[in-house]
């Protein structure tokens, strides 16, 4: 059976990694799985992690001290992962770790990449305030309009994802800012997606990351992978009902 590495990126999380990780174990019971987390916090997570590596050896983490960023963490954590497959996802539990069971059922029937999505029929956004709806709604758009690799994508800017390590095996990735799904979609080399629908969740624990900063980030690495995106045809995209969902999880894990 495939390994799937988890990878999470972490900033000052210390009340949400202890049930991520517990939550992901529930998900994930009988498939073979890591979890790498990639640390640049400030506060003690860094100190859960290691208590958390040390009762479960699932558990892997980085803490970085002279390099910051959610991009770059999560590549960091691609990099080392020892997974056939890899996934990205955050840890304040927006996203629900339930989700990864039926993206690695989706990758077990041949597809490349498995994308979440809040935009199709079963799935929710309701996780976010007016104003953060507003911001992803717009930085959605923004990177349909720009980059053709993300047309065919109902949600590109959720970050969180399942794909194929070898998808990225060649891949030129140089990710800025919080947006790292658009920047392996317009690098990776890949040729079917399937999106699922998915409930995004209320925040437990922890303060949101949104700035001005991040926005101006995303703006700059849209603006980049005009020119670096690679160009390609025929990606099938595969919409999935909960429902179907749900008969690919009894099929092809059980």
């Amino acid at each position: 059976m495939e390994m799937l590495s988890v990878v999470v990126p972490t900033f000052n999380e210390k009340g949400n990694v202890e049930n991520l990780v517990r939550q992901i174990g529930d998900a994930l019971n009988g498939i073979e799985y890591e979890i790498v987390f990639i640390d640049d916090s400030t506060d003690e997570t860094p100190e859960v992690l290691q208590k958390l590596s040390e009762e479960n050896s699932r558990v892997r983490y980085e803490h970085r001290t002279n390099e910051t960023g959610l991009a770059t963490a999560v590549i960091r954590g691609f990099r080392i992962a020892k997974g056939d497959f890899l996934a990205c996802m955050d840890a304040d539990l927006q996203h629900p770790p339930a989700i990864l069971r039926p993206m690695y059922a989706a990758l077990r029937s041949g597809a490349d990449f498995c994308i979440p999505s809040r935009m199709i029929p079963g799935g929710d956004d309701g996780g976010l305030n007016w104003y953060r709806k507003l911001v992803s709604g717009t930085a959605r758009w923004i990177g349909k309009i720009a980059l053709p690799c993300l047309r065919k994508i109902s949600d590109p800017t959720s970050g969180l994802f399942m794909f194929r390590k070898e998808c990225i095996e060649h891949a030129d990735l140089r990710p800025v800012g919080w947006k790292i799904m658009i920047e392996v979609l317009a690098m990776s080399e890949y040729r079917s997606v399937i999106e699922i629908p998915y409930a995004f969740q209320n925040r437990t624990s922890g303060e949101s990351k949104l700035s001005s900063k991040v926005t101006m980030q995303y703006l700059q690495q849209v603006a980049g992978l005009i020119f670096r995106a690679t160009k390609r045809r025929g990606i099938v995209v595969t919409r999935w009902t909960n429902s179907y969902t749900d008969n690919m999880v009894k099929k092809h894990i059980g």
